[in-house]
């Protein structure tokens, strides 16, 4: 077969834009035969951002072929060809437009596109951007954004996806060509020869590969419960003391890994966690980055797991850093560990895939968006056939395939247990399996306190706890146990109950049981019949209440001046000063549980027969409905909950934004103070618990952390210690920290005018001298919008890239790797750029902190624990808000230096940091860098010479 791969560039994506550039590769049995390439010379002029992205200069055009000329060499080529484009629709239309204008007959031929092929066979890829697709294949892409180098290398790639649909198996084949049979695009084409071709030439009994249910897996059944170390019938590491176990490992380490490099801190960190946890301690220790501190508590934890015969949890805030220590840490250990050991990563349960759903979604075709769906299901047979894990971090979805997750992940409502045929393959439970017989289990915080609330059936039985990323130990707890119903996590489980009279899981098993014809389903169906109406009239209840509540979260926030900059608006409940339509409200409310209430009770009757019944399309929609009516009756209780404000304990309040009105409401409820609820469950049962973090500490203490925490009231009975590790990197050399001291603040009329207008210009001046590479982090997405416009105006003459978060991409990993793809950029970033971006090397240099990150003081939560510390004759601002923004602050300057390599500036244009008296803290609780304040005039002068002379 024959395909021509097509690469344009234009001057930009409008109606009247034209074409500058053509590239053409033409690929045959699966190798480059042919290539041409033309610049063009349009009728427009080249806008200089298009100057600016792909390169091409009105220079380089100017004695170009004219359009016609050019396609005159392309159309024989596209000759019986099949047309493969990355974005294959902008490509396209382009060509046909073109050959429109200049009188040629439109290309009539077959269209492939190469981002559909590779959402499908390669799952895991983690962007389909051009250039993040070649670093992915190791395919080397010297212009991007130039028509001839993208088509060549968009040429590559297509050979990849021939190369990979020809190792797919037979069985896998026929599975995805199956899912496109009702489709008539050229894609469904595709695969329909694809499968024709291959069913010629291979026999199913020539396939070898692990299959069930006429599906490839890349995994068996799961093994029954062995030790890691069944075969010694003594305790492994038995007569070999902590200090002789670990002089051999670190020499292992100096052996095994080149780049190894002794870290005092790190020795120190093994040490203080062996030793609280031999003595029963909890241990509050903050290791500076570069510390190394995955290894300096896995190898302790480790080591006391295996020699103590007892199980360690080690839960992490976030999945990313559970997928470091699985990918990591942990085949290093393994590699240099002494002695074998088992060590199981455990997610939430809809991390996980349902095999049994998955395949009753498959064969009955149940797609909600038929085409997002079937690349989706395509999508998953392939990543079944390559995963370990059925955990959905693995795959990357495409825009509707969050929503098709939800309908095949795993949850307990629906399980089947060992009924299922899945059973012994299901890897929700092969994690449990293995999760009960590691030594050490990586989880997150979220399903930490998830086993709290199940009453411990979850994780496996522990007594020793490594929290890392502790600083949000506090903040997870009062999520987890408060509440958040927002207007579509009602409505979604509604709709997959009903979307409409023939959509949804009720409508499903009402056709189901009309093919029955016998009593029993007559009386099953008059219940439904029955119960319909209910449920439409909850909607329409649920529907009125959100509006209502979202009219007092309105009214409330247009008189407070300070909300809805984003668009977001914050109201909070008191229950001794509620709003006077609280009565109507509260009667809507208990409408919605009257109707609710009647219609899940009837259905769950239903259920509970239907589960029995011996046709299995029927007794799993029971199954499945099971799970969606434990959802509702949740929800209901919650909802119901929250309009009785009836825990005084608990700070309550509505959430909603501007953009979508009463599907945007957020019900919230969180307990203001969770630190008694922590003792109860982790810090008196458990004998050890080890809380560490970059930032834990305030002013070199510990104090806030502690009290947060609920440690305080334990430390004076010595059963908890503490530590701060500085971090190992020499801050006073390889950081600078700029504070223009006559800078303006905000207050007063005009103030945030003219300090936006000051903060622009002189980050404009600063971007010159340092060549973007620069990040800068903003209290307020107003400012942030403001700065970005004028500093994208100033500066993309000058060739410097300005990324804003929430304008050029709302993702911050994809803003992340533009950043870095950029040879100078400028990234403005709000509150999740504060913590956990990591960018070490040249791509930063400079670090730019606008304001002091306190949280609003109005903020509901803030406002209730401020509120609960004045009654206790203390002061929130230096209790609460300042060692808040402390960490904060230390999580912010953290983004710059990463490595013992990297060197940079950091620009403080708070001037409280040096006129207040709590400017202090936020200072002394940096780990050493070298502090100057200066006039504004000075600063591009003190940065140049910096850069220069490194002093």
């Amino acid at each position: 077969m024959k395909y021509a791969v097509l690469d344009f560039e234009t001057t930009g994506s409008g109606m009247t834009d034209e074409v500058i550039q053509a590239g053409l590769v033409i690929v045959e049995d699966g190798k480059i035969t042919k290539r041409f390439s033309s610049y063009i010379n349009p009728t427009v002029e080249i806008p200089p951002f298009i100057t600016q992205l792909t390169g091409i200069t009105e220079d380089m055009v100017k004695d170009a072929p004219p359009l016609d000329e050019v396609l005159l060499h392309m159309i024989p080529l596209l000759d019986d060809a099949v047309l493969v484009a990355h974005h294959a629709a902008f490509d396209v239309s382009f060509l046909q437009r073109s050959l429109e204008q200049c009188g040629y007959l439109p290309f009539s031929g077959r269209v492939l596109d190469t981002l559909d092929l590779l959402r499908i066979l390669f799952p895991s890829m983690p962007s389909l951007q051009l250039s993040m697709v070649c670093k992915e294949m190791n395919i080397h892409h010297d212009r991007p954004h130039q028509a001839d180098s993208d088509a060549e290398v968009t040429a590559l790639i297509w050979i990849r996806c021939l190369e990979k649909l020809e190792d797919l198996s037979l069985l896998t084949t026929q599975r995805i060509s199956a899912l496109f049979e009702d489709d008539s695009s050229d894609l469904s084409w595709f695969m329909q020869e694809n499968r024709f071709r291959k069913e010629l030439h291979i026999s199913s009994d020539e396939q070898s590969g692990n299959y069930h249910r006429q599906f490839e897996l890349n995994v068996g059944e799961w093994p029954e419960e062995t030790s890691a170390r069944e075969d010694d019938p003594d305790p492994a590491l038995k007569g070999i003391a902590f200090e002789e176990f670990y002089k051999d490992l670190k020499a292992r380490l100096q052996g095994g890994l080149k780049q190894y490099e002794d870290r005092s801190a790190q020795e120190q960190m093994i040490h203080e966690v062996y030793d609280s946890l031999e003595d029963d301690k909890h241990l509050l220790i903050e290791a500076g980055t570069g510390t190394g501190k995955s290894l300096g508590y896995l190898i302790p934890s480790l080591y006391y797991a295996i020699r103590r015969e007892k199980k360690i949890i080690v839960s992490t805030h976030t999945i990313n850093l559970q997928e470091q220590l699985r990918e990591r840490d942990l085949p290093l250990l393994e590699h240099i560990f002494p002695v074998d050991f088992r060590a199981s990563v455990l997610k939430g349960r809809s991390h996980y895939l349902c095999l049994r759903k998955f395949e009753h979604k498959i064969n009955g075709s149940d797609f909600e968006s038929p085409k997002e769906d079937v690349i989706t299901a395509a999508q998953m047979i392939v990543w079944l056939s390559e995963t370990m894990h059925g955990d959905e971090e693995e795959i990357h979805f495409g825009n509707k395939g969050s929503d098709f997750w939800h309908s095949v992940s795993s949850d307990a409502d629906s399980c089947l247990n060992r009924s299922c045929p899945w059973f012994r393959r299901c890897f929700y439970h092969r994690a449990r399996h293995e999760a009960n017989i590691a030594d050490v289990v990586i989880t997150n915080h979220s399903l930490l306190f998830t086993d709290v609330k199940a009453d411990h059936r979850i994780l496996p039985s522990y007594d020793h706890l490594v929290v890392d990323e502790a600083h949000h130990f506090e903040e997870v707890a009062g999520k987890h146990m408060g509440m958040n119903v927002n207007y579509f996590s009602l409505v979604n489980p509604m709709l997959i109950l009903l979307k409409d009279s023939r959509s949804g899981q009720i409508p499903h098993l009402r056709n189901e049981l009309e093919q029955l014809d016998d009593d029993k389903s007559s009386e099953w169906m008059s219940i439904i019949d029955d119960v319909i109406p209910k449920i439409i009239s909850a909607k329409e209840h649920w529907d009125k209440l959100t509006e209502l509540l979202y009219e007092l979260t309105t009214a409330t926030a247009s008189q407070d001046p300070g909300q809805g900059e984003t668009g977001q608006m914050v109201y909070r409940l008191k229950t001794d000063v509620l709003p006077a339509e609280w009565d109507t409200l509260a009667g809507i409310e208990n409408n919605l549980y009257i109707e609710l209430s009647d219609a899940l009770k009837k259905l769950d009757k239903i259920i509970s027969e239907v589960k029995e019944h011996e046709d299995s399309d029927i007794s799993q929609l029971g199954v499945d409905m099971n799970s969606t009516v434990r959802d509702l009756l949740g929800l209901r209780d919650d909802i119901r909950m929250f309009m009785k404000l009836s825990d005084p304990g608990y700070v309550y309040w509505l959430e909603a934004n501007s953009y979508y009105k009463g599907k945007s409401l957020s019900l919230m409820a969180v307990p203001a103070d969770v630190s008694g609820k922590l003792r109860e469950h982790f810090f008196e049962p458990k004998h050890s618990v080890i809380l560490t973090s970059a930032t834990l500490s305030v002013d070199k203490s510990f104090q806030y952390a502690a009290e947060q925490l609920g440690l305080d009231t334990m430390t004076e009975s010595g059963r908890v210690r503490t530590k701060l590790l500085a971090s190992p990197f020499n801050y006073r050399k390889q950081a600078l920290v700029c504070i223009p001291r006559d800078f303006p603040g905000v207050r007063g009329p005009g103030g945030e005018t003219k300090f936006t207008d000051m903060l622009a210009d002189s980050l404009r001046d600063v971007a010159l001298q340092t060549r973007g590479r620069m990040l800068v982090l903003f209290t307020s997405y107003r400012m942030l919008k403001l700065v970005h416009g004028k500093l994208k105006e100033q500066l993309g003459s000058q060739g410097i890239q300005v990324l804003g978060q929430g304008i050029d991409s709302g993702n911050r990993s994809k803003l992340t790797r533009m950043f870095q793809d950029s040879s100078g950029a400028v990234l403005l970033g709000t509150s999740s750029f504060w913590e956990g971006v990591d960018i070490p090397g040249s791509a930063l240099t400079c670090l730019v902190i606008v304001r002091l990150p306190f949280q609003p003081p109005n903020h509901p939560l803030v406002e209730a624990k401020s509120e609960m510390l004045q009654r206790q004759n203390k002061n929130p601002f230096m209790k609460l808000s300042v060692p808040q923004a402390v960490i904060r602050f230390k999580q912010g300057f953290g983004r710059l230096v990463r490595t013992g390599q990297d060197k940079g500036i950091v620009i403080i244009y708070d001037t409280r940091v040096l006129d207040t008296y709590y400017g202090k803290h936020f200072l002394y609780s940096l780990p050493g860098p070298r502090i100057e304040h200066m006039r504004l005039e000075q600063l591009v002068p003190r940065i140049r010479d910096w850069q220069e002379t490194g002093e």
